[in-house]
């Protein structure tokens, strides 16, 4: 680190953000804890807690833009997208799709999570208009195209795609009723716009071409679904690209809005924000899609780094309970992405941690009805907050692991009260868990007079056991529904709330192990600064998996791995510092279940050697690169069975630099 810049890491939750910051000419390192939201004492968290620190340190006032000059870099994880996808708060978006299938987003896959539901309420669309665009392109083999070399000679409207696969141009889009259509939803207002247009993954041209008409007519957001991640099914496709067209001008007007925050030497600091998938993007680089899961990827990364154990190779559970909701993932040696997610009713087909979140934190709400303990999904937030925020809050978790003696107010952030100081308000919790025990134990009385009447105690520790089985089922749907066994791991307990919860999670699930790191309370603000900065490509492929197929993989891994490094290099890294992970998307011929499986090379490198870096040239395929038989052992682990004698067909080939 230079002797006299300090670097920031920051983790901007739903309810409190967490700066983590190293300071020249110390040691050590300043941690601040600061509400996410408080608009009565500053109107952006992460910059006020910059602020603070370069006040306490420097001793000079900070009054009006942040002084920068001292700053080498920040780094930051925000809930900022996740949270206006969940309110549906994104911008006015225009969609733009192949004619006749105007429909295609809200049809969907016809997927129903509550095939019992008598009441079905459809996620509302991103989307406020659809424009269609007269052009088509199929895709021609000897299947579906009689006579088909000789058609491949005949015809002059065929082209190879990027999959190797012969399409036929049906019709090419007319630019000039291209240009009229999208000016009609340009003069109504729409700035944001999202192509995906059908077997754009294979054949870009038809979506390039309408994505400069476009930006010639003035679209301040243009997301072609061909860019952002190229891979077959257009429903995905066609949401991700939807959900990086609402979330990107949200996106940059937040970045504007931090940045405001600083003088103009803000440009010479090295900014960048944490994505989906565990690494970080250069402040210009982030996007709509790539931030979904940015606020949880770096508490993931922070207990992968320092719990998990390459000699024993002990997997490793994360539990991150914050105040709003509860984050799960697994760490066995390697990040495990998933590329087909669904979040607030929307499926995103990018690469993302396998992070799984439930509605229970130490922020979620408290209610008694008909009978029943409910926790959330309601969270109190960070303003007003639980009742013990003397705020006028409401009756939440934290409240009732106060009562229970499981949080003290003594070793509590004093961040309370008109004028910040104060501790937590003990006694107001305690009267409002009175009030709802008196409720509760009416309740009781008008259905069996003879019923024993509640505590307090009990009333909050019924409570607490709500949360806990709710934060158990996810734990399981990562291990247990994958073929892991659950008690073979790790519990590395961190956020806000995890300490209070951790040792019955643990029982719950017969688990012997419990991590609780030194930085728990701000792990994920911490692990932002042992994150990678990472450039990833993918391009699709339909291959079968064989030594036929080899030389075409290796150039396209070649290929991708040359783009993925040069963007990192130009950003000032050398090629020994830098590791590349090569991966084929693998499927059994005639199944649409795939799984991307990394390099089998590449995953012993990366579970016995503590070096950082892996060259391109590990990433080679070749006869004694057993990727099937990685394959294979996935699918059998996630399935419990595999498809004796059927072929491997590649779908996809990705590189992670």
């Amino acid at each position: 680190m230079s002797a006299q810049k300090f670097r920031f890491s920051i983790d901007r939750g739903g309810t409190f953000t967490d700066v983590y910051a190293e300071v020249p000419g110390e040691p050590g390192f300043r941690v601040l804890k600061l509400l996410s939201v408080d608009p009565a004492r500053y109107a952006d968290a992460p910059t006020e807690g910059i602020r603070r620190i370069l006040r306490e340190v420097t001793g000079k006032p900070m009054e009006g833009k942040v002084e920068s000059d001292q700053i080498e870099w920040i780094r930051m994880g925000t809930t900022v997208a996740t949270n206006a996808l969940l309110e549906r708060k994104g911008a006015r978006t225009l969609l733009v799709t192949t004619k006749g299938f105007k429909d295609l987003l809200k049809i969907g896959n016809q997927a129903r999570p509550n095939i019992f539901d008598l009441e079905i309420k459809k996620p509302e669309l991103l989307y406020e208009e659809v424009v269609e665009i007269n052009e088509r392109v199929r895709i021609m083999n000897a299947k579906n195209t009689p006579n088909f070399e000789h058609t491949l000679k005949e015809r002059d409207n065929v082209v190879k795609g990027v999959t190797s696969e012969w399409l036929e141009i049906i019709k090419a889009p007319d630019a000039a009723e291209v240009a009229a259509s999208l000016q009609r939803c340009y003069d109504r207002g729409f700035r944001s716009v999202a192509v995906v247009l059908l077997h754009s993954y294979a054949f870009r041209d038809h979506e390039a071409l309408v994505g400069q008409i476009a930006k010639d007519i003035g679209f301040e957001q243009v997301s072609l679904s061909s860019e952002l991640m190229p891979m077959v099914r257009a429903v995905p496709r066609g949401h991700t690209v939807s959900v990086d067209a609402y979330l990107t001008p949200l996106i940059t007007q937040y970045v504007s809005g931090f940045l405001s925050g600083f003088d103009e030497n803000i440009s010479r600091v090295n900014v960048s924000f944490m994505m989906s998938d565990g690494g970080l993007s250069p402040v210009g680089d982030f996007s709509g899609y790539k931030a979904i899961l940015s606020g949880p990827a770096g508490g993931v990364v922070g207990y992968a780094m320092t719990t998990y154990n390459k000699q024993t190779r002990q997997p490793v559970i994360g539990f991150d309970m914050g105040g709003p909701s509860t984050d799960v993932s697994r760490f066995g040696g390697s990040y495990e992405h998933v590329f087909d997610t669904q979040i607030a009713g929307v499926t995103i087909q990018a690469p993302q941690l396998d992070v799984n979140t439930v509605a229970a934190g130490g922020g979620s709400r408290l209610f008694f009805r008909s009978g029943l303990f409910v926790v959330g999904p309601e969270s109190s937030g960070a303003h007003p907050g639980p009742v013990c925020y003397r705020k006028g809050g409401y009756l939440s978790i934290t409240d009732a692991n106060l009562c229970l003696g499981r949080v003290l107010p003594e070793h509590f952030p004093k961040i309370f009260g008109p004028k910040e100081n104060e501790p937590l308000d003990a006694a107001s919790t305690r009267a409002a868990l009175e009030a709802l025990t008196s409720e509760i134990n009416a309740y009781l009385t008008s259905t069996n007079a003879a019923q024993r009447q509640m505590s307090v105690e009990e009333v909050a520790y019924g409570f607490v056991k709500v949360a806990n089985e709710a934060m158990c089922r996810p734990i399981r749907s990562l291990t247990q529904a994958k073929g892991y066994d659950t008690s073979a791991h790790v519990l590395a307990c961190f956020g806000g709330a995890g300490g209070q919860h951790a040792c019955a999670i643990a029982r719950s699930l017969g688990m012997r192990t419990i991590f609780v790191h030194r930085f728990a309370g701000i792990l994920s603000a911490y692990g932002l600064g042992l994150a990678d900065l990472v450039a990833e490509a993918q391009e699709p492929a339909a291959l079968e998996y064989g030594a036929a197929s080899f030389a075409h993989i290796n150039e396209s891994v070649a290929r991708l791995c040359a783009d993925t490094r040069s963007r990192l290099i130009v950003q000032g890294f050398t090629e020994e510092a830098l590791s590349t992970e090569a991966y084929l998307n693998l499927r059994y011929e005639g199944t649409d279940t795939s799984i991307m499986t990394l390099h089998p090379r590449v995953a012993d490198a990366d579970a016995t050697s503590d070096s950082a870096a892996v060259g391109p040239d590990v990433c080679r395929v070749d006869a004694s690169t057993d990727f099937a038989a990685a394959f294979v052992a996935q699918y059998r682990r996630e399935y419990g069975f595999v498809l004796e004698g059927r072929p491997n067909i590649v779908d996809d080939i990705r590189v992670r630099c």
